[in-house]
């Protein structure tokens, strides 16, 4: 099977049909070329202030810019971006957040990640409904040679959980400005860096409302920055109520405890 790719004018509808037949669904140039120079330009203090990874899984030659939304805003658009939100309602329904929005910077010399399923992290017996949908957005050109991502279309099926051949993976090749939407379900791997450049994306993760988020928005984002977004942002960073009552503040909304700006 091959990896679905469509436009930037891909509608709500292409793009979720992508996602439910084959796990993960390439929109190319769905943001300027201006759009990713700016984007690039606000990450990169922060990319050469991190320092590479700490295991084999976060990559030994790549950095890794957490707590994404405390330290830039370029990204506050895109994650509510109506493609993206659309997308979301169709795969998780109407109740979700973010859940590990990172900057990923991969360098020269780095390995294959191993294939893997990201929702693993969650102990829910098989099969499931898909809990988690991610998206890399390429701020590099991606390809096979600089570490493009890996994915093995079809592979989402969540009664089927063998490792699949890693032969059966294709290389989500992607210019820059687009963006790759793929299940938690799907099995995929960051590739192999055989380049002597640096490749940068940045994944934002979305999880159902009624699961732990990986990063805790509420800590990593001061409520002072947090009052300032958009408030559909506000929520997606945790400031919100699973109904009919999950999520709350001592007895109130979250979104009370923020400062008025």
């Amino acid at each position: 099977m091959e990896l679905p790719r469509l436009g930037a004018d891909a509608s709500v509808d292409e793009v979720a049909r992508g996602v439910d037949e084959a796990g993960a669904v390439v929109v190319e140039r769905l943001i300027p070329p201006e759009k990713v120079a700016a984007l690039k330009a606000e990450l990169e203090p922060h990319r050469t202030a991190t320092p590479e990874g700490r295991n084999d899984f976060e990559g030994y030659d790549t950095r890794r810019v957490y707590a994404l939304f405390r330290k830039v805003r370029g990204f506050d658009e895109l994650a509510i971006h109506p493609l993206l939100l659309g997308v979301l309602d169709h795969v998780l329904g109407p109740h979700y957040q973010l859940s590990g929005p990172v900057g990923i910077d991969i360098g020269p010399g780095e390995s294959p990640q191993g294939l893997h399923q990201d929702d693993v992290v969650y102990p829910l017996p098989f099969p499931h409904q898909p809990v988690v949908l991610n998206t890399m957005w390429a701020l590099d050109e991606f390809t096979e040679e600089n570490g493009a991502t890996r994915v093995v279309p079809g592979s989402h099926d969540t009664s089927a959980q063998d490792r699949p051949d890693p032969a059966l993976a294709v290389t989500a090749s992607m210019p820059a400005g687009s963006v790759m939407f793929y299940v938690g379900s799907v099995w995929h791997e960051g590739g192999a860096n055989r380049t002597i450049d640096r490749r940068l994306g940045v994944i934002l993760e979305y999880v159902v409302s009624w699961l732990r988020a990986q990063e805790t928005h509420l800590l990593a984002v001061p409520p002072d920055v947090a009052a300032t977004l958009p408030p559909r942002l506000q929520e997606l960073l945790g400031y919100n109520i699973f109904p009919p009552f999950l999520g709350y503040v001592d007895g109130r909304h979250p979104r009370r405890t923020l400062p008025t700006i």
